[in-house]
């Protein structure tokens, strides 16, 4: 009995370690609710990221017609991943813009050359303040935004295919 009772604390320490790691890495849920669902986009003014296209502005997401907000950059690689969606998702109909974050306007005028434009309009946010703003931890992410400018649903991550009709039809529906 002596020789068990010397492994009992390892055994203990054992299970404990594995009922916390096991409580870790399966959360109970893997949806994150957005504080912002249902704020007004934050105020901003943006300048245009690339040539062709122009800079936004808040004003521009509350003007009665509900966007799809993409917050995205040229260097991400499941931004390039996500971009035939964007375009399926703007060829529906739906008006897509995006938050270009600490990008370059060359290096974004190649990637939309590259994967596509389905924006009709791209602002810059270099110091990605904007970005904080939203509520976005990173790139890509997405954001339905009805006619008044309030945000109704976020998407982390990258839009994939089996996302698009969901998508459109929220901000069909968003009006």
């Amino acid at each position: 009995m002596k020789r068990y009772g010397k492994w009992a604390p390892l055994v203990v320490f054992i299970l404990l370690g594995s009922a916390l790691t096991y409580g870790l890495a399966k959360p109970d849920t893997t949806n994150i609710r957005s504080k912002m669902i249902g704020a007004s986009v934050p105020s901003f003014t943006l300048p245009p990221a690339t040539a062709g296209l122009p800079g936004l502005a808040s004003s521009d997401l509350a003007t009665g017609q509900p966007h799809l907000l993409n917050i995205f950059a040229s260097w991400c690689v499941p931004c390039a991943a996500e971009a035939p969606q964007l375009k399926a998702i703007a060829e529906a109909g739906v008006p897509v813009v995006g938050i270009a974050v600490r990008d370059r306007p060359e290096a974004l005028g190649r990637f939309l050359a590259r994967n596509g434009n389905a924006f009709r309009a791209i602002g810059a946010d270099d110091a990605s303040q904007v970005q904080m703003a939203m509520g976005s931890s990173g790139v890509p992410e997405s954001f339905v935004i009805d006619g008044k400018g309030r945000i109704l649903s976020q998407v982390i991550g990258p839009i994939n295919p089996q996302d698009v009709a969901g998508l459109v039809a929220a901000v069909k529906a968003a009006r």
